[in-house]
């Protein structure tokens, strides 16, 4: 599980996703969420400006997020 220490409010979840490396750039992000392979605490997100804070969980194929 990877440990992200949101430094603000909120973090949008494809710049969380390209901060953490999960991704390569910001459009295979967008892609990502949109074919709904990125779940937010069990649920698949379409959302690709949700706001991602501080106890979410973040589901990308087999790896997790857990937003600090």
């Amino acid at each position: 599980m990877i440990q992200f220490k949101l430094e603000g409010e909120f973090i949008p979840l494809i710049q969380l996703l390209k901060a953490t490396g999960l991704v390569g750039s910001g459009g295979d992000a967008q892609t990502a969420v949109e074919d709904g392979t990125v779940k937010c605490n069990g649920e698949v997100e379409f959302r690709k400006r949700y706001k991602v804070r501080v106890g979410d969980i973040i589901t990308f194929g087999q790896d997790k997020i857990e937003v600090i």
